[in-house]
């Protein structure tokens, strides 16, 4: 009997997560959020619904909980770029420090009003829903075919892995500080357990990330064993840093930057093997979540809980992204964009979790009302995302997206690799003899492979579809030999140039030449700038692809970015 229960267990759980699979087709195509879809097929699977599964073990569902954040986090380390950081670290930070504590006091104060709760219990509701959920937000710009500005992106990306951590020691102090009986120093208490939470996830993270990173390189293992042992050193990591009390969801994102940059043979393998192990979590995840919720238990908290939802999303999220990006100069439409996309998923729900652990009171009401807001959030924004996007003037042509392609590492070679890349019928390179290629600085071609032979590398040779191109890269190549080997439509063109301006101009031509040639004149302190110079005095330091300011009747577009250093102007004439 026992034994026929486990595969009935092994058969459900299977099923329902290829029906999320199946089901997220569908849901793409109209925009729906895909994470609402699985907290719904966990709900009408739970006790309520037409599974009548009745799960309520909440010790079991923090225990999975945990390591699939610890896994979804990684994976979005690893997908993190260098040049990510460069663009949005300052501001990201501030959003997943300042804004989440911003967050929290705004929305705990009209817990308060609303419910008339302590403050204490109030201020620990804020705390739980401060964190937003990026990794649903940029599945639902993909799934729309969408492509936004780089700082934007950038800002999100890095906050989504950088804020969870700060609203889990909010949480986890407050419910301390609810636990036992203080003398009151409840701020010296909150100022040291910040700085062991921080301190350490920072220092593990970077030490950690390091080591992990030297295996991979070093250790001779088949290939197949290199992303289990990303994933065993990666969650191992995650464990220890909080048995030391620091923020293992820090130290875990901190260790997948750290590997996702890193020059390893097996690193292709490893992002595409924890990229689909982090859906699975997620799936997973949140069928569990819709599982423990019981939706008869939510109605009486309709009102509050939609009152609340409010308050977050219209006013709580916006101060605090405000706030947080002051000292950035960020134009008005990305701030905003930035506030609608304060979506909430499973981390809020995940920390409503410990006041129960804890053995506080009202710990069900917690629960429910945190995952109704999670619920209008992902109905309200996670639907909206796409559309504000474009309503909002965010979206630019498609950006140089990476060629497949295989790479081998060289080791004390100065981070060199052997690079294969393959020529597309839609490539760039298609069509153009090897003296032809833009081969840039520090990258030498070795040769040509056609039909699975390498052709005499002394002679001229076209390219053709199929073939594979073998470079040496060095460091600081690869960024231009993706744009030489993408396919042709996701490069910015001609094609772009209702968006990107009419006609392309060098960074350093002077702007009174320019002014001269096209008929507008420039204020007597901007005439002796270049127009890269005078685009940085209004866009700020740190440019992006799309960067607009308007000058005269026409406006000068950052048409192309090269080491944070704008390598082409667009000028776009009036309509």
């Amino acid at each position: 009997m026992i034994i026929e229960l486990i595969y009935q267990h092994i058969f459900g759980a299977s099923l329902l997560a290829l029906l999320c699979i199946v089901v997220s087709v569908f849901t793409q195509r109209i925009g729906a959020p895909i994470l609402l879809v699985f907290l719904i097929l966990g709900m009408l699977a739970g006790e309520d619904g037409p599974g009548k599964i009745n799960f309520n073990d909440f010790g079991l569902a923090f225990l999975f909980g945990n390591i699939a954040l610890a896994i979804i986090i990684f994976d979005g380390g690893l997908g993190t770029k260098t040049s990510t950081f460069r663009v949005s670290l300052k501001p990201a930070l501030s959003l997943a420090t300042l804004g989440v504590v911003a967050t929290a006091g705004i929305t705990g104060y009209a817990v308060q009003l609303i419910l008339e709760l302590p403050w204490k219990e109030s201020l620990l509701i804020g705390a739980i829903v401060a964190s937003t959920d990026a990794a649903a937000v940029f599945g639902l710009l993909r799934g729309a075919g969408l492509e936004i500005k780089k700082r934007t992106g950038a800002t999100l990306e890095i906050e989504s892995g950088s804020n969870d951590p700060m609203a889990i020691f909010l949480t986890m102090t407050l419910v301390q500080i609810m636990q036992i009986e203080s003398d009151g120093s409840h701020a010296g208490m909150f100022l040291l357990a910040l700085l062991r939470q921080m301190g350490l996830g920072l220092i593990m993270g970077f030490a950690g990330g390091a080591l992990l990173a030297q295996l991979l390189k070093r250790l001779p293992l088949p290939a197949s064993l290199y992303p289990l042992l990303a994933l065993a050193g990666a969650v191992c990591l995650f464990g220890f840093t909080t048995l030391l009390d620091g923020s293992g969801f820090l130290a875990i994102f901190i260790a997948g930057a750290l590997i996702g940059n890193a020059p390893l043979t097996s690193g292709s393998g490893i992002q595409k093997f924890h990229n689909g192990l982090a859906w699975l979590s997620q799936i997973g995840m949140f069928l569990m979540l819709g599982l423990l919720i019981t939706p008869s238990h939510i109605l009486p908290l309709v009102l509050p809980a939609l009152a609340i939802a409010f308050v977050l999303i219209f006013i709580a999220r916006p101060i605090a992204v405000a706030f947080a990006l002051l000292p950035f100069r960020f134009p008005w439409r990305e701030q905003v964009f930035i506030s609608w996309c304060g979506l909430r998923g499973a981390v809020p729900i995940i920390l409503a979790l410990f006041p129960s652990l804890a053995g506080l009171e009202n710990t069900q009401t917690y629960f429910e009302l945190v995952f109704f807001v999670v619920l209008v959030s992902l109905i309200i924004q996670g639907w909206t995302i796409a559309p504000v996007a474009r309503w909002l003037k965010l979206e630019v042509p498609p950006a140089d997206r990476e060629p497949e392609y295989v790479q081998v590492a060289i080791q004390n070679a100065h981070s060199s690799t052997v690079t294969v890349y393959p020529v597309t019928g839609e490539s760039n390179a298609a069509g153009l003899s090897t003296p032809q290629l833009p081969i840039p600085e520090y990258a030498q071609l070795m040769g040509v492979i056609r039909e699975g032979k390498l052709l005499n590398n002394s002679g001229k040779h076209t390219l053709q579809a199929d073939d594979r191109v073998v470079f040496l890269v060095g460091q600081g190549s690869r960024t231009k030999l993706n744009r030489v080997f993408a396919p042709a439509g996701n490069n910015f063109s001609l094609s772009s140039s209702h968006f990107l301006g009419e006609f392309t101009l060098s960074p350093t031509a002077p702007l009174a030449e320019v002014g001269a040639i096209y008929g507008f004149s420039a204020k007597e302190e901007d005439k002796t700038k270049s127009l890269e110079a005078y685009i940085l005095s209004k866009c700020g330091k740190k440019p992006v692809v799309g960067d607009k300011t308007q000058i005269g009747s026409v406006e000068l577009v950052v048409r192309e970015v090269v080491d944070n250093r704008i390598s082409a102007v667009g000028l776009k004439l009036p309509s």
